[in-house]
């Protein structure tokens, strides 16, 4: 069973349309990496897994329920870690996650989830007293609550800083090791790249691209780099690299001549240097970045 199916769902505003036929299937156990710039449809899309908004068309089930329906137990069953939340009241930290674990029916001790997530040092302040990046991890932690089968992060990594970041993605680790689907929103795309099975991008409401990110980069022109350091460096050299189908941008340091190009025009970089009759000392590849792909696909947005 998948954890997530949302089948031709459309969301209008009045004369807005959030979501168009959006089709999309998130396997039980990965990590899901959702992309789109902003005013695409991430948050409705989010919104509607969880019954915050109603489709004007086509249907979602999340973990084999139909959010409409029985939106109570998908949200027992869901940790969520929204992008934007409110003041959480005078109450301590410990409070917050013990609130939390009732609600769910976990067994948990408020402190140990404190702890994993890198605030039970301040358990028993309150918790209007956090910084932003206590205050996502405090929300990280109350989303933990309960083990739910499906977590739901929009923008996880706000606020912290690189430290945080890491510890982000190994909690994100440790719960799809027991078993969890981790549903993972963001705009940083080194996270995304960093811990998701699969991404999907969304843009203006549509489904533009689903896939691992090695199969985004095959199926995109969207360019990496090679490096080829040479015996030397003569001028006509890198007028005919440029010159080279696939080739985008050339630029030289030293010796060395560095080409922007899809990855189908690295081999024909290398040969172009060969057939000058040059030395070849080193070569160095990089692949197109998820930043790239992204650009590929929404058109630069």
């Amino acid at each position: 069973m998948a954890a997530i199916e949302l089948n031709g769902v459309t969301k209008q505003y009045g004369s807005v349309t959030a979501l168009r036929g959006l089709d999309l299937t998130v396997e039980t156990g990965e990590v899901f990496g959702f992309l789109g710039p902003n005013g695409a449809g991430k948050s409705t899309t989010i919104d509607v897994m969880l019954d915050h908004t109603r489709p004007t068309d086509g249907q979602a089930r999340v973990l084999g329920m139909d959010p409409r329906r029985e939106s109570v137990a998908v949200r027992e069953r869901t940790g969520v870690l929204p992008e934007e939340f409110g003041p959480l009241g005078d109450m301590t930290g410990r409070e917050h996650v013990a609130f939390a674990v009732e609600a769910t029916g976990g067994t948990e001790d408020p402190g140990a989830i404190l702890d994993r997530v890198g605030v039970r040092h301040a358990a028993d302040r309150p918790v209007e007293a956090y910084s932003k990046g206590m205050t996502q991890r405090l929300m990280l932690g109350m989303a933990l609550a309960g083990e739910p089968d499906l977590l739901i992060l929009d923008e996880p990594t706000t606020g912290l800083d690189p430290n945080g970041a890491r510890e982000i993605r190994r909690i994100v680790r440790e719960e799809v090791g027991r078993g969890a689907t981790v549903f993972f929103s963001s705009h940083v795309l080194e996270q995304v790249e960093a811990v998701c099975d699969r991404v999907g991008i969304l843009d203006r409401g549509r489904l533009v691209a689903v896939d691992t990110i090695d199969g985004l980069r095959e199926a995109t022109d969207a360019t990496g780099e090679i490096a080829v350091t040479l015996s030397s460096l003569p001028s006509s050299l890198v007028e005919t690299v440029s010159d080279l189908p696939g080739v985008t941008a050339v630029a030289t340091e030293g010796s060395t001549v560095r080409a922007s190009c899809t990855n189908d025009a690295k081999a024909e970089v290398v040969r172009a240097c060969h057939d000058a009759g040059l030395t070849v000392s080193n070569i160095e590849t990089s692949e197109a970045s998820l930043e790239d792909l992204f650009a590929a696909y929404t058109g630069g947005d």
